[in-house]
């Protein structure tokens, strides 16, 4: 089977290539979607997908993640990588100053679109927020740590493993090898 991966994250494309390995054929297409605000990322991830089938007209999926921190008021949630792009991993160790609780985590919608419609799958990781440690990743991995490493301490294939986007995509390519895709 083959699906397109709608993003423009060469990272992110990779580790869901990697996760897929031996199932799927996955193709990176950078296609710029439109993208709703809400406060669910399981909507903001279904809109882009019905966005990029209409314009693509194949299966492919699209994401979307949540970084929440809760002494923050669940800031910066589905804008995560608005937040990442504008203030980084230091801005965010700023706001977190003197403040004693650090628990966080992270929620990934995964949307997967085909000419029956759009299915959503999620996965979430808790874990706290830390100084930067770690070399591997991208994002808010090298700050948030889950069970003892950061995720930019994890390889890749450990991360593909254990991760909230690996949680969604595992729940994507059950339901795949269950026969839910039309592209069996």
């Amino acid at each position: 089977m083959k699906f397109a991966v709608v993003t423009g994250n060469p990272h992110k494309a990779r580790e869901i290539a990697q996760f897929f390995s031996g199932v799927a054929e996955v193709e990176c297409v950078p296609l710029d979607c439109p993208e709703v605000r809400d406060d669910d990322v399981g909507t903001i991830a279904a809109k882009k997908a019905e966005y990029a089938y209409g314009v693509l007209q194949r299966p492919l999926m699209t994401d979307d993640t949540a970084f929440c921190i809760p002494a923050l008021g669940g800031f910066p949630g589905p804008y995560a990588a608005y937040v990442q792009k504008t203030i980084g991993n230091q801005g965010i160790l700023r706001l977190m100053e003197g403040v004693p609780d650090n628990r966080a985590w992270f929620e990934t919608a995964v949307a997967y679109a085909d000419r029956r419609g759009i299915s959503v799958f999620r996965g979430r990781i808790e874990g706290v927020v830390v100084p930067p440690r770690g070399r591997e990743g991208f994002g808010y991995d090298p700050i948030f740590e889950w069970e003892g490493r950061t995720l930019a301490e994890l390889s890749l294939g450990e991360k593909s493993r254990v991760s909230h986007r690996a949680r969604a995509l595992a729940a994507l390519r059950e339901w795949l090898e269950a026969g839910g895709s039309e592209e069996q």
